[in-house]
């Protein structure tokens, strides 16, 4: 396994923004988004999950068909004009869609019938993609999973799994009846009944050999079959005229090295996994002899990454460690998430663009989709593009330079993101996302994520520090970013330190240069957690020298939601400390919150009210104070997300007005003035608007730095978007 380093993974995902201007590279960047709930049916619940999973495409490439088992219907998405993706409408079903593929003028729809584990059942339709009329079934005699059609359109070949039950026998295999494969002819996209094929995979695979779970099939230009029995951790090749297994062989283990193993609020690539068991689930192949699976786990194991093999069941390549860590140096690590099975890549498409050949490897957990040359032994990584979350299958559309994802995790009962289809356009330009990511320190990346605060580095042009939020509470870190470059770059982490440890339930929001070479850090605080509302004052070398908690005038009405941002306002004696409250506590007035004072010399505390925006759905508060010139800049931000999301914007107070009064007393009104709409930079990536707009700064030259708390990829896409709004007068 070749070891992970910036200059051959990263450097070879960022290489447009840093291409020569000889040659023009070719790289996708995200066109359009499409959320599954606007092509819901008249008369359907908005509110209700949807999800799309597994993709494809007409052959004209002018439609996108998807599959949602939730809804159990497939979807249809207008893409003739691919920026402007339409509504095309669904078929509904009487059972779940597990997958979809494209014959000519129809799609055939997996779709499961199932009235238990014990009894599966499924059937395939036949649908006519012009009238969206369901034509024929026939029935497969078990639950299908993955369905796919040979070059010729003359066979399709479905994956009947018939999936474990996880809740028996704590999902121990074997579990019966047993999956199968099941071939069938095709004329003109109309599937022959009669022609049922089941083709026996029992006694082939070493773990659970009586009872293969079959996960995806897919063709090569020879009409061979590749599948995988992914708790078996087996992979089969099948003639598909015949119906005769010609080979199979393990897929084997892989020793990993410099691995996140523990769930513990700290990203650590310092474990090992030996002897883990790949568990493909995806397959492709790559030409007629070579596949490539994805190693997503499901079982025992989970690899990580992704292995190429011939047809003999030879190595000839093998990821390791390496996709995750290039995923991680981009911010997309999904710690909270993640334990046994990392960035769990799951899904895969496989085509040629121009000259390239090409693949691309869906990371479930990480929400990113990785984009890989292969003219030879060693793929190449190209990019990182942002998915929607949890991407479970992809189409590439080569006459249109396209590639499209499913992105299956709907977060409506949560008020989060739905679930989306995105789209990507390959040609002439600069890669767009990341617009940060990380270096590496002793040869691994500078995990990073959940960038909760920004603050210039005085005297130095394009450089910021940045903090982490609860997520890494385990270990709270001082990020230094160089923003002079692109995409920006972290190129330092400084531990917080409390007593030589890490410094333990920190709520890290906001963060400011003390004058002296050290930090003031503001911590949110959540008593359900056990987190303190505080100031912290942090050394050059990251060691908490002070800690200072809340008088008894705030504390007695706190709420979960406190300082969101800190700055300071003056130096030396003089030095006054200015903290925004995120949200109304207990004795504020609704649409009001705080902005709290306090001088480190004499320890007095103040305060003022501060003026929310009203919205029309959700709530609406503070998530970063930062000074410049006569004023302090405010972000201010509803907890909305998408289409939804109406307020993400910057105002400004002037100093002159920061006059406190005494906690306890009647606290002023201090007068706002509104300074940018961020939204429109939110949009600037064809994603969804995220919600959280955190941080931002300054810096020594007068440039002003937004950056977005990307939850540690939790319940979120993981993306950070980090962007430059330009000159701010400081006058």
């Amino acid at each position: 396994m070749k070891p992970f380093s910036i200059t051959t993974a990263l450097a070879a995902a960022l290489v447009a923004s840093t291409a020569s201007t000889v040659k023009a590279e070719q790289v996708f960047n995200r066109i359009a988004s499409f959320a599954v709930v606007d092509n819901l049916p008249e008369g359907a619940d908005r509110k209700a999950a949807t999800s799309a999973e597994i993709i494809t495409a007409s052959e004209d490439g002018k439609t996108l068909i998807y599959s949602d088992s939730p809804g159990k219907r497939i979807g249809f998405v207008d893409i003739t004009e691919a920026k402007a993706p339409k509504a095309g409408g669904t078929v509904s079903f009487d059972g779940e869609p597990t997958s979809v593929a494209v014959a000519g003028a129809k799609a055939l729809v997996a779709v499961s019938t199932s009235e238990s584990f014990t009894t599966p059942s499924g059937l395939l339709a036949v649908v006519d993609i012009a009238s969206k009329k369901v034509e024929a079934t026939c029935h497969l005699g078990g639950q299908p999973d993955s369905v796919a059609v040979d070059k010729e359109r003359t066979l399709a070949a479905i994956a009947i799994e018939n999936e474990r039950d996880e809740e028996v026998n704590d999902g121990q295999i074997p579990q019966m009846p047993a999956g199968d494969l099941v071939i069938l002819s095709l004329k003109d996209g109309v599937a022959d009944c009669a022609t049922v094929k089941h083709v026996t995979l029992t006694g082939l695979a070493d773990v659970a050999g009586e009872d293969p779970e079959p996960e995806f099939v897919a063709f090569n230009g020879k009409g061979e079959i590749a599948l995988t029995l992914q708790e078996n951790n087996h992979i089969v090749i099948v003639d598909g005229k015949s119906a005769v297994v010609k080979t199979h062989f393990s897929a084997g283990t892989v020793d990993l090295e410099n691995v996140d193993t523990k769930r513990d609020g700290a990203i650590s690539f310092k474990g090992k996994q030996m002897g883990r068991k790949r568990e493909p689930d995806a397959v492709k192949w790559l030409d007629d002899n070579r596949l490539v699976v994805a190693n997503e786990g499901d079982y025992e194991g989970g690899a990580r990454g992704f292995t190429i093999f011939d047809r003999t069941g030879k190595v000839l390549f093998e990821s390791g460690a390496s996709f995750e860590h290039a995923i991680a140096a981009i911010g997309h690590y999904p710690e909270k998430r993640s334990s046994a099975k990392g960035i769990e890549p799951e899904g895969l498409e496989a085509a040629r663009f121009g000259d390239d050949d090409l693949f691309f490897v869906l990371s479930e957990r990480a929400s990113v989709v990785g984009v890989y040359k292969h003219t030879g032994a060693e793929p190449e990584l190209l990019q990182l593009l942002p998915s929607g979350i949890s991407p479970e299958g992809a189409v590439a559309i080569p006459g249109r330079n396209l590639v499209a994802t499913a992105n299956e995790v709907d977060l409506v009962e949560d008020g989060g993101a739905r679930a989306h289809v995105m789209i990507y356009e390959r040609g002439e330009g600069e890669v767009a996302y990341p617009q940060i990511s990380s270096s590496e320190k002793d040869g691994l990346p500078i995990g990073f994520g959940a960038l909760s605060g920004l603050a210039a580095v005085p005297d130095k042009p394009g450089f910021l520090w940045a903090v982490s939020d609860s997520v890494f509470s385990a270990q709270p870190t001082i990020f230094t970013i160089d923003a002079s470059r692109k995409p920006a770059l972290i190129t330092e982490a400084l531990p917080i330190t409390r007593d030589g440890a890490p410094a333990q339930k920190l709520d890290i929001e906001g963060i400011a240069n003390d004058g002296e070479g050290g930090f003031w850090l503001a911590s949110e605080g959540n008593s359900d957690k056990l987190y303190s509302h505080a100031l912290f004052h942090v050394n050059k070398k990251g060691e908490i020298k002070n800690e200072v908690a809340l008088p008894e005038e705030l504390r007695s009405n706190e709420v979960r939601y406190g300082f969101e941002g800190i700055a300071t306002v003056g130096a030396g004696d003089d030095q006054v400390l200015w903290m925004a409250v995120q949200r109304e506590w207990k004795d504020d007035g609704k649409g009001f919150v705080k902005l709290v004072s306090y001088k480190p010399t004499t320890k007095e505390w103040g305060a003022l009210r501060y003026p929310l925006e009203k919205s029309e759905g959700g709530w609406v508060g503070l998530s970063e104070i930062s000074v410049h010139g006569n004023y302090a800049y405010i972000l201010e931000r509803d907890n909305l997300i998408g289409e939804a999301a109406k307020l993400k914007k910057l105002y400004r107070v002037a100093l002159a007005d920061l006059k406190p009064a005494a906690l306890g007393a009647e606290l002023p009104v201090i007068k706002k003035e509104e300074v940018r709409d961020l939204i429109p930079e939110l949009k600037a990536l064809n994603g969804y608007v995220v919600d959280k707009v955190e941080g931002f700064a300054v810096d020594a030259a007068g440039n002003g730095y937004v950056v977005t708390d990307n939850d540690g990829v939790d319940d979120s896409s993981g993306e950070t978007l980090f962007f430059s709004i330009g000159a701010i007068d400081a006058m």
